[in-house]
């Protein structure tokens, strides 16, 4: 499958590289930061060279030898080694341009015809035709509509191109297919190509790379063509991008005629002249890509690929969640480490999910998330909560532990409730082991300047002492102090659930006294209801005296 160069609309987050905070500054991950939601599992940080599968010919790299004075003969070899031009066999193509539709619009400037599936052929004045499933036009200068046997073959007037949402160049035919309407091109194989080079490869580039470009496109679209199916190539990238008249352009053109009618061959066989965008420096081997080895699909140097903007490309930033969504796993991702192929790309990575590791080929990863190649490295930051994760006491220390690989400049981050973010200090490579001290409710996570990790919630609770507890009367005190906060003096009934029984509040020195009725021989507590940043916090169950 060919890459266009066409922008990439992708599900990962995209950032520039810089260096992190020194402890105690400002924030780290600020601005255009990527900043990964609590939850969403690990982050993983890709970093990369290239855009599209690599093998065959890198389109950049093409311009580059085109730049530095090589015809498109020497760029061809360079990248299909081993092969040799040779005349085409075949002029004409069929190219799938609708599916599946329920109506279809066709239009032209100018009166043209429609030749039924009888053979008769029939006038239609210039405008616009608009059918369904029961093929019924209005023909021949005549206003009614009249029901055409299938299939219908749709031929351009003299000096005007059919209209099919684009202007395309050749006689359109359409069929039905299980109840609904598709329609083919069937064009001459240079027309197409006028319709092809330019969308694959930019026009204003040099002449010698619009010419390889020609030859590539022209031999891979015969060596692919389905020959026994309804048409040949499909008009997307599941072929190559054929966009039809509008997108034509003379320099393109020129091209195409130039090298009219020569393909690569291999053996006496067209060549499958693969080819996308960008290879990072050296293209990809189709056993290293696919399992099969070709003699022409070789990995090769490019050295003039470094005109690409996407030689080196990253970092990207993608969470474990939305990993496992993309690959339609259950749950999130927790890490993942790579796996390399000969030719050094990613060829399988290993993903750890909460129930088991899965195997997942660096292709479909590469596709279901949007990289632009499957030449990466990968970076991998997490850090998780004690589990279980209750509420610390006021004062209590806990472990924070997690994953920091393949990335350098992290740093902790601590956030209060309604606060801003700020850097703790650095943290070293490896596995993570941090103990912290939160004086309040808050939130930790992993950053480098670019981007953060999901982040954890330690909820803290302050510490309610009861100095004395009577029938008629609770004292104590908490710490922090949090002057005014609702006090709960709490029984437990028989099922283990408290029930209140009386409130007060705490005064400015952290102390309470709460005036009570109680039953000698209950079980009680005093709790301190949640806020200011803190959980609730609770004393000690204690059964009052008889």
């Amino acid at each position: 499958m060919v890459r266009r160069l066409l922008p990439l609309v992708a599900l990962a987050a995209a950032f520039t590289a810089g260096s992190a905070a020194a402890a105690g500054r400002a924030p780290v991950c600020t601005g255009t930061c990527f900043a990964a939601p609590a939850g969403s599992g690990a982050l993983f940080v890709f970093s990369g060279h290239g855009w599209g599968h690599g093998v065959g010919m890198s389109q950049y790299g093409a311009y580059g030898y085109a730049q530095h004075g090589s015809t498109f003969q020497q760029i061809l070899s360079h990248y299909y080694p081993g092969t040799t031009l040779g005349p085409a066999r075949v002029s004409t193509i069929r190219v799938l341009l609708a599916e599946k539709r329920k109506t279809l619009t066709l239009s032209s400037e100018v009166p043209f015809t429609v030749k039924d599936g009888t053979g008769t052929k029939h006038s239609l004045a210039a405008g616009t035709v608009s059918f369904g499933p029961g093929l019924s036009l209005a023909v021949d200068g005549k206003t009614s509509s009249q029901k055409l046997a299938a299939p219908l073959t749709f031929v351009a007037g003299k000096g005007g191109p059919l209209t099919l949402r684009r202007r395309y160049r050749g006689k359109i035919q359409v069929d039905l297919v299980d109840g609904k309407l598709r329609a083919i091109d069937v064009v001459g194989l240079e027309q197409y190509l006028y319709g092809v080079v330019p969308s694959e490869m930019p026009s204003t580039w040099a002449p010698e790379a619009l010419k390889a470009q020609a030859v590539a496109a022209r031999s891979y679209a015969l060596a692919t063509r389905q020959i026994a199916a309804p048409f040949d190539v499909y008009s997307d990238t599941r072929s190559q991008m054929y966009l039809g008249v509008s997108h034509e352009s003379p320099a393109a053109t020129a091209a195409v005629d130039l090298t009219k009618g020569q393909v690569l061959f291999y053996g006496g066989t067209v060549a499958t002249t693969f080819f996308s965008s960008t290879s990072g420096g050296k293209t990809e081997s189709s056993l290293d890509w696919s399992g099969t080895a070709l003699p022409y699909l070789v990995s090769v140097p490019d050295p003039y690929d470094d005109i690409s903007p996407y030689h080196n490309w990253g970092p990207v930033a993608v969470t474990g969640k939305t990993v496992a969504k993309a690959l339609k796993l259950s749950g999130t991702i927790l890490d993942a480490t790579t796996v390399p192929n000969a030719a050094g790309r990613v060829g399988q990575l290993d993903l750890v999910t909460p129930l088991d590791d899965v195997l997942v080929n660096g292709t479909k990863l590469r596709a279901a998330i949007g990289l632009r190649s499957t030449w990466f490295t990968l970076g991998v930051l997490s850090l998780a909560a004690p589990s279980p994760n209750p509420p610390v006491a006021y004062g209590s220390q806990v472990t924070l532990g997690g994953t920091i690989r393949g990335l350098t400049g992290v740093t902790l981050e601590q956030r209060s409730p309604g606060g801003t973010w700020q850097a703790i200090g650095p943290v070293a490579s490896g596995a993570v082991r941090l103990t912290q001290k939160p004086t309040v409710t808050t939130d930790y996570r992993l950053a480098t300047s670019t981007a953060a990790a999901g982040s954890v919630r330690i909820r803290v609770a302050p510490v309610v002492t009861v100095t004395s507890l009577t029938t008629t009367q609770v004292t104590g005190s908490e710490q922090p102090v949090v002057m005014g906060a609702p006090v709960q003096v709490q029984r437990q009934n028989a099922d283990g659930t408290w029930a209140t029984v009386a409130t007060g509040s705490v005064n400015a020195d952290g102390t309470f006294a709460i005036q009570v009725t109680l039953d000698s021989g209950g079980t009680y507590r005093v709790a301190v209801a949640a806020g200011a940043g803190y959980a609730m916090g609770a004393s000690a169950p204690q059964i009052v005296a008889r």
